[in-house]
């Protein structure tokens, strides 16, 4: 099976060597996405909320350029610079996925490109 990659200008450009998205089968995985904003490639504020939304924004763009949506969303992974971000990256992230709760990891890391403070990537299937 052949992996189509989606690319959409409703979301930032990849800024190195990979797709915003590949499509195998049924499956999406969706690179993950910093709070950068479309147009410009430049994070929208140093607020990890305003972030997290762009972030989110950003992948439902791409979802939504493939055919899928976030209620196909199954995983996520949230990385972030400083864990003490965690419960205001929950409360934007909830905003958008409401009772709908996919399989999640938070991962702390040590810095993201571009000084980002959050970065989500997500896989979506469709039945």
């Amino acid at each position: 099976m052949t992996a189509r990659q989606i690319t959409t200008a409703d979301a930032p450009a990849a800024i190195g060597p990979y797709s915003q998205a590949l499509v195998s089968g049924k499956l999406l995985f969706c690179s993950g996405q910093l709070g950068l904003e479309p147009g410009t490639g430049t994070l929208v504020s140093d607020d990890v909320e305003e972030q997290t939304e762009r972030c989110i924004l950003n992948m439902e763009a791409i979802l939504k350029s493939a055919g899928f949506s976030l209620e196909d969303v199954v995983k996520t992974t949230i990385f972030l610079t400083d864990m003490s971000n965690f419960d205001k990256v929950n409360r934007v992230y909830s905003l958008h996925f409401g009772s709908r709760r996919p399989a999640r990891s938070t991962v702390g890391v040590a810095s993201l490109p571009r000084k980002a403070l959050v970065e989500i990537e997500a896989v979506a299937v469709q039945e």
